[in-house]
């Protein structure tokens, strides 16, 4: 975090509302949940205030958020940014052509899907998620939006 996030009020009062949750899911986990953040509706604001001053003005055009907090946060970034919002799922929850990636947690596996075409050549994205581990959400993310770009420049595809 820059100097000038350090010296932001907002930053300690939405800090105040994370609450850590010990041994959550497995022993070892020091679990961060926003759901307590989210009780308090100048917290879950500023949070979401934030991230817009940080992306706004920055050529984003698609937000993507992580199943299910990065849905939280991300439909209201993506409204204030004026991009649009693509939901990254796990399996089989969209309906429609989907496109895949398997990514490994600190205690399993999972996969995500997103629909195919959803994102465009070209278009610059912003991910959303709750938070980082071990960051296999994030790269899976990742590969899967770079995924999409690489179907839609070589396959002509009709909806």
């Amino acid at each position: 975090m820059s100097a000038y996030r350090d010296k932001d009020p907002r930053i300690h009062g939405i800090q105040s509302k994370i609450r850590v949750v010990p041994n959550f899911p497995k022993p070892g986990i020091m679990f961060q949940d926003i759901t307590t953040l989210l009780l308090d509706p100048k917290a879950f604001k500023d949070t979401v205030d934030l991230f817009v001053e940080r992306y706004k003005g920055k050529n984003i055009s698609v937000v993507a958020g992580i199943e299910a907090r990065g849905f939280i946060f991300g439909t209201p970034i993506a409204l204030e940014i004026g991009a649009k919002f693509v939901p990254l799922r796990k399996p089989n929850k969209l309906p429609g052509k989907v496109i895949s990636e398997e990514y490994e947690l600190e205690y399993g596996r999972d996969c995500l899907e997103m629909h195919l075409g959803a994102v465009e050549p070209g278009e610059r994205a912003l991910v959303v998620d709750d938070l980082i581990a071990t960051g296999g959400t994030l790269c899976a993310a990742m590969k899967l939006l770079g995924k999409s770009y690489k179907l839609l420049t070589q396959t002509a595809y009709c909806y």
